[in-house]
């Protein structure tokens, strides 16, 4: 009780608390980003061999006598010689910068990308802690945040938006706004429908038209994740910047030729940037955007 009270009596100190979960956290997330998609390949095989030896005549054996892979198992390693990365090695940023970006071992390059998200958790961590302070909303802000910033990097791997993090914070962000943490319940669940159903119309008009697909199914679970945290009336702001944002990037990365016209640029990272803008500063946008019309 003393240490809740210290917590919401010190707002500088819950910051720093922030920051130093936000660099471990960030640790975490590196590992959910790099494994998360593999698991769900893994999946996808084994229910692929499942379903031909269910309709082949001569069934093929499904076998699952290959090593646990998961978010906790194998230990992580270098992929060039095997090294298994010690705790002293996994130090956020601090043994990236020891080791001069390279593995102990084989002195193989290490992506920048790991101390990137690392240090990105943790400065959105603390200026989440830093803009609601100790409590509800300040806790249940972080999580928010770090499943945005798995997504992101995930999406701009793999072009997936996993189920696995989509709907659990769909249905967080309900739960949270039972009580009106950061909008009523009914503007939270009809968030949820209205982000579903707004990209949805979108991408079959899109399909319709083009008879190409222009997105995919984790976009609509994204934003309704979006729309249960924040409520349906930041779903414009949110559309607008993500489209605003995704289309300055690809022209960009066109008239770069890093990006050719016909490949598609995730969306996700777009929706993520947005959605964390409209937690900040969603109120604001909006009350601006009304007195311009006054």
């Amino acid at each position: 009780m003393a240490l809740i009270e210290t917590l919401q009596s010190m707002p500088l100190l819950f910051v720093a608390l922030a920051i130093i979960l936000g660099l471990l956290v960030g640790s975490f997330l590196n590992v959910v980003i790099h494994r998360l998609p593999k698991m769900m390949e893994n999946e996808w095989r084994v229910q692929c061999a499942e379903l031909a030896s269910a309709t082949d005549p001569a069934p093929v054996q499904v076998t699952n006598d290959k090593p646990a892979y998961n978010l906790v198992v194998p230990r992580s390693a270098c992929p060039g010689c095997g090294h298994q990365i010690t705790a002293i090695e996994n130090i956020p940023i601090i043994s990236y910068l020891a080791l001069g970006g390279k593995c102990r071992s084989c002195k193989r390059k290490i992506s920048p990308r790991y101390p990137i998200v690392e240090g990105l958790t943790a400065l959105f961590s603390g200026i989440i802690a830093w803009h609601f302070g100790f409590g509800l909303a300040g806790i249940s802000a972080l999580i928010l945040l770090w499943g945005l910033i798995a997504l992101t990097f995930i999406d701009a791997d793999t072009q997936l938006l996993p189920d696995s993090i989509t709907l659990p914070l769909l249905w967080l962000g309900l739960i949270v706004n039972i009580n009106g943490t950061f909008t009523d319940l009914r503007s939270a669940v009809l968030g949820a429908v209205f982000g579903y159903l707004a990209l949805w119309s979108v991408y079959w008009m899109f399909k319709l038209v083009t008879k190409k697909e222009g997105m995919g199914y984790g976009d609509f679970k994204l934003l309704a994740a979006i729309g249960a945290w924040l409520g349906w009336q930041v779903l414009p702001i949110v559309i607008l910047l993500s489209s605003v944002v995704g289309a300055i990037v690809g022209i960009v990365l066109i008239l770069l030729a890093r990006l050719g016209r016909n490949i598609p640029l995730p969306f996700g990272p777009y929706l993520a940037m947005a959605g964390f803008i409209a937690l900040i500063w969603g109120q604001q946008i909006m009350d601006r955007y009304l007195r311009s019309f006054q």
